[in-house]
């Protein structure tokens, strides 16, 4: 391609300076926060932890004063939300809701990350897990499904997470406290409760194991009910339903969750934060008359929170807990999953690198058989010529791939106004005419997301 060749004009060049000057505003100095904060879910929508995660984005908006987006990041068996919020820039502007998978991930060795990776804001809630079935099931007390699963082992089913989530566990540790092993109901790996409930109800599951809140709607509705609480007592927001323990089950486990950010975040940010959770979680803020506690109590939820030392206690202590119960011979079924969590991102892989292979083989095919053509007509055809197609393809490729790498490292303003540059130059613009447009539209674009829509850009090293 031909490189058109200009000189810069006195005007040109004082646009340029403008706008420089007007892209190096865009790195707000405001004190923190100043921009919209993203909430991490690391589980499905309509399940209990994203119903946590909407009910504290609406509550710290009033408290932060700056729009707080929910964002679901679900798969990986829980890594890839609990990944991306720990893996952010620790800057206070992404903030995870993480889950008590954060204690049994790296058990199962499905990542590295630890609590040692984080800086504890507040846990704000703790739950026991239950079994749910359907109204009509034929069960109606622990110990007459404990009599079928001993005649028909892994014949039933059940869900509520992903292979080896806490509520797994949960329902695995209770078979081995009856003596049977831990797979002897067979575990359908979901992204959460909510798509688990919803299997349940049209029948494609025989139980459900998850949080009393996170059935409640369909307990009220009269579309399922629950055989027993894994607590030691009840829960008075559902004083109906009898722990494992009065149904002579002596088990019981939880969940919990809380909100962290990275580690090594500023003071002043971490400050901040925890400052207005407490608030928060204390029912100083209101959201259309309810505050916190009131919304957690009208959806069933246990408004237990921990400050960060005692939050960073209680998580080292269920890291112990869980490493001794995940590291025994009788738990290892839980810890294996069918696929690893990578396997279909890597078939996605492999069926690019196959597709592209066939577009190379097809371009030199194709050049073969243009070269036997009359001169003239390769000439005519040469806007589209096969190794011009497969350059922009691959390039398209490379752009796509690069935003979710370098995004966050270098910022929105600066990774669009190289791509922009790069686009216009490849397309026949000038190089002079291609920066001029870079660098005009890219910070334009950002102060209409950012700014005037509210909506939360990577921002980069330099702020920008």
């Amino acid at each position: 391609m031909k490189l058109h060749s200009s000189q810069p004009s006195f005007i040109q060049l004082v646009l340029l300076v403008f706008w420089a000057t007007f892209l190096l505003g865009c790195a707000d100095q405001e004190k923190f926060p100043s921009r919209p904060i993203t909430l991490i879910c690391p589980w499905a929508a309509g399940g209990g932890t994203d119903r946590v995660s909407r009910m504290t984005a609406v509550h710290l908006e009033t408290e932060l004063g700056v729009p707080v987006n929910v964002i679901n990041a679900t798969g990986g068996r829980g890594v890839t939300g609990h990944s991306h919020g720990l893996h952010a820039r620790p800057d206070g502007y992404t903030v995870l809701l993480a889950t008590v998978e954060l204690n049994t991930m790296h058990w199962s060795g499905l990542t590295e990350l630890t609590p040692a990776h984080t800086t504890p804001l507040l846990s704000i809630n703790e739950d026991s897990a239950a079994l749910i079935v359907r109204t009509d099931a034929p069960w109606q007390t622990l110990g007459e499904l404990e009599a079928e699963i001993r005649g028909k082992p892994k014949q039933l089913t059940c869900s509520g997470t992903a292979t080896g989530g806490i509520w797994h566990l949960a329902l695995a540790g209770w078979l081995l406290s009856l003596g049977m092993e831990a797979d002897d109901i067979t575990f359908v790996s979901e992204t959460g409760a909510g798509p688990s409930l919803r299997e349940l109800i049209s029948g494609g599951l025989d139980m459900v194991c998850c949080s009393l809140p996170e059935a409640g709607t369909l307990m009220k509705a009269g579309q399922v009910r629950a055989l027993g609480l894994m607590a030691p007592e009840r829960v008075k927001d559902y004083p109906d339903v009898g722990t494992f323990v009065e149904q002579g089950h002596d088990w019981s486990m939880g969940a919990w969750r809380g909100l962290l950010i990275p580690q090594n975040a500023p003071a002043e940010v971490t400050d901040v934060l925890v400052t207005a959770i407490q608030r928060m979680v204390t029912g100083q803020t209101q959201v259309t008359g309810k505050t916190f506690p009131e919304s957690m109590k009208i959806e069933g939820f246990n408004n237990a929170w921990r400050p960060p030392e005692e939050f960073r206690r209680f998580m080292d202590e269920n890291d112990a807990k869980f490493g001794e119960l995940l590291s025994t011979d009788a738990m290892r079924s839980v810890n294996a999953d069918r696929y690893h969590p990578m396997a279909f991102p890597g078939m996605i892989m492999g069926v690019a690198v196959v597709l592209l292979v066939g577009i190379i083989i097809q371009t030199r095919l194709q050049a073969t058989s243009t070269a036997s053509l009359p001169p003239a007509l390769p000439r005519a055809l040469d806007g589209e010529r096969p190794d011009v197609n497969l350059a922009n393809f691959v390039l398209f490729v490379l752009a796509i791939a690069a935003f979710p790498l370098l995004g966050d490292i270098v910022g929105f303003v600066i990774f669009s106004a190289v791509m922009l540059l790069v686009t216009f130059w490849w397309l026949g613009c000038r190089w002079w005419t291609s920066a001029l447009i870079a660098v005009m539209l890219s910070p334009v674009v950002y102060q209409t997301f950012a700014h005037i829509l509210r909506v939360p850009l990577p921002r980069g090293v330099l702020g920008w």
